[in-house]
């Protein structure tokens, strides 16, 4: 585990001279330590921003507390992190339809009309 023996400060992936990596620039024609090493893995390209922005949206489509998601992230607002980094998933729309079918019948409002 890249954190064994680490300190809540420590660095997860240092820099050949112990301090941060230099900037994952990930250019075709920059090949930084984290182009190559997504070169290297054989996944398709993507980027540290990708990973956070993806990281946001499966917090947030997780049910996870969207000011947790803003702290992780370091926003200013959560409306920012909603807004800038969090994607709605096909499955989002279902389960929003899905939890209100389920409110309705719990509330009795559907056997009013039905009985009307």
């Amino acid at each position: 585990m890249q954190r064994e023996g680490k300190g809540r400060e420590d660095l997860v992936f240092p820099g050949e001279n112990g301090h941060h990596l230099r900037l994952a620039r990930v250019h075709e024609d920059n090949m930084s330590w984290f182009a190559s090493a997504v070169n290297r893995s054989g996944i398709p390209r993507i980027t540290p921003h990708d990973l956070r922005h993806s990281a946001a949206s499966f917090a947030v489509s997780a049910g996870a507390n969207v000011k947790a998601v803003q702290k992780m992230l370091g926003h200013s607002s959560a409306a920012m992190t909603l807004d800038v980094n969090a994607d709605l998933f096909d499955g989002d729309l279902d389960a929003v339809s899905d939890a209100l079918d389920h409110a309705v019948s719990q509330s009795g409002v559907g056997k009013v009309w039905a009985d009307a």
